[in-house]
């Protein structure tokens, strides 16, 4: 079996964050919340991989992934270009994919355990596609199966009065059978071409449509709480593995990470390599520090921020989510007294 990540999208929702990275490239417990996605393909056993790449600085995806031999896989890529949707970028695999099963998953949706079990159940069967759906309490927001007698007979597209609250989560099985579907597709009032359209083509045509239900949770990261949430539960995933005074709860800390004396971890947390915490820091739980940060005097919670940054004041940051090379300074030297923002666009600053 062969698999696809997609990860294009223009990620409006998460700006300035995606003005200069494409959103699954963001960092979850320090880690890009696309290769959580790469690792449930790999522990499944799949190491044949594409990502589809969107407009959004391709480039730092193939230099953040390479060839995929870090990642004990192969990796191809394939431009997708301007977002026209789900069933476009897999349309752009036929290749790739040969005569093969194959899974899509999107590259910003976590989910609790592993794909496995569905990979096991699709492969053993004769289903020309296999969803994965998961309970939701907002079904409107998203892709919602009606069923009857316990078949699934029917897919919407954001529905007004959902038929049920199950809801697609961005996982797909298909085989090549998807393809000649795809192509009947016309674009949505979106512009896009629609992949539950497709699956619901090959429920009209009485095609063979399985699907499972995932037991744990699933995020689909696509605004700033939705990260910050699904921070909070890989975080809670978490083991002691620091023993000091100083450190309490479940706290990983990298290499050569400076930790004065008078400053206090909480965790959950995660600390990165060559960072340094001192003049009487808090971190408190549910907060990521990436890699080569300075933290000085500062209070942090709930909060993500990323690799290079430089935050020394007497501020409360609660939160938030805080971009490489960010710099967050104390203003009470500043003649006349005053806060000066030096922001991007679609900022939002709380002072």
């Amino acid at each position: 079996m062969k698999g696809i990540i997609l990860h294009g999208g223009a990620g409006t929702r998460l700006r300035p964050l995606t003005h200069t990275g494409p959103k699954q490239l963001i960092p979850i417990a320090n880690k890009p919340m696309s290769q959580y996605v790469l690792e449930y393909l790999t522990d499944a056993g799949i190491n044949d991989i594409c990502m589809i790449l969107g407009d959004i600085s391709p480039e730092k995806v193939k230099d953040y992934y390479g060839d995929g031999s870090e990642f004990d896989c192969n990796i191809q890529y394939i431009d997708q270009g301007a977002p026209l949707g789900i069933a476009n970028a897999v349309s752009l695999t036929s290749n790739f994919v040969g005569n093969d099963k194959f899974v899509v998953i999107l590259g910003d949706n976590l989910i609790e355990g592993k794909i496995k079990t569905f990979m096991d159940k699709f492969e053993k069967s004769n289903y020309d596609a296999f969803i994965v759906l998961t309970k939701s309490m907002h079904p409107k927001d998203f892709g919602v199966a009606e069923f009857r007698d316990n078949k699934l007979i029917n897919l919407i597209e954001k529905p007004e009065n959902p038929p049920s609250n199950y809801v697609l989560t961005g996982i797909y099985f298909f085989t090549p059978l998807i393809f000649d579907y795809i192509k009947k597709l016309k674009p949505s009032w979106r512009n896009e071409y629609e992949i539950t359209e497709a699956i619901q083509l090959l429920l009209k045509d009485n095609k063979n449509i399985g699907y499972d239900i995932i037991d744990g949770w699933w995020k689909d990261t696509g605004t700033v709480d939705d990260i910050l949430a699904a921070n909070m539960l890989i975080l809670d995933r978490g083991k002691n593995i620091e023993e000091r005074a100083n450190v309490k709860g479940k706290v990983a800390i990298g290499k050569n990470v400076v930790l004065s004396d008078d400053s206090l971890i909480r965790g959950p947390a995660i600390i990165g390599d060559n960072t340094v915490i001192q003049d009487k820091t808090f971190i408190g739980p549910y907060t990521s520090i990436g890699d080569n940060c300075t933290i000085k005097k500062a209070s942090i919670e709930n909060s993500i921020i990323m690799d290079n940054s430089n935050i020394d004041t007497e501020n409360t940051i609660v939160d938030s989510i805080i971009g490489e090379n960010s710099v967050i300074m104390n203003a009470n030297l500043l003649k006349p007294a005053g806060k000066r923002l030096l922001l991007g666009e679609n900022s939002r600053i709380y002072i």
